[in-house]
């Protein structure tokens, strides 16, 4: 198979979803983050089992599970496995089946996509954004005049 050709919507499509994944991203809380992404990470192991590679397609779901499992505790782990994950996009990219057989370059926009939010998870997905609710201050609570059971005779 011959890879597609490639417009700049297939770099510039992928660049902005994975700006707005990381902006997104950036409003989820600690921990749900890391292990939503973790989650993610190993979800996206399997997008390819029938890719146009035979048995070898086996072999990166088991690799994905072990990193997504690592992932589970460590932002660099799923950085490293968003890398690893590029990596396959681009031999599907170049030599195998697209990851959607409606757009022969979706596998090079997923690399695009996965090499620019690896670094972000290298850093320790720091948020960019604040979400909106943290920054209110909360309302002081007066202190009631009611006797408790403590102050009872």
């Amino acid at each position: 198979m011959h890879p597609a050709p490639l417009a700049v919507m297939d770099y510039v499509g992928p660049a902005l979803g994975a700006l707005v994944f990381v902006a997104v991203m950036s409003l989820v809380a600690e921990p749900t983050r890391r292990t939503l992404n973790a989650i993610i990470l190993a979800g996206a192991s399997g997008v390819y089992l029938s890719g146009g590679f035979g048995l070898w397609e086996l072999t990166y779901p088991i690799i994905g599970a072990a990193i997504g499992f690592r992932a589970l505790r460590s932002y660099r782990w799923i950085g490293v496995g968003w890398l690893i994950h590029a990596g396959w996009d681009i031999a599907h990219h170049l030599w195998g089946n697209p990851i959607w057989p409606f757009m022969p370059s979706s596998a090079f926009g997923c690399m695009v996509f996965d090499s620019m939010i690896a670094p972000w998870f290298l850093a320790g997905a720091p948020s960019f954004l604040k979400r909106p609710h943290a920054a209110m201050p909360l309302p002081v609570r007066e202190p009631t005049t009611t006797p408790t059971l403590s102050r009872l005779p």
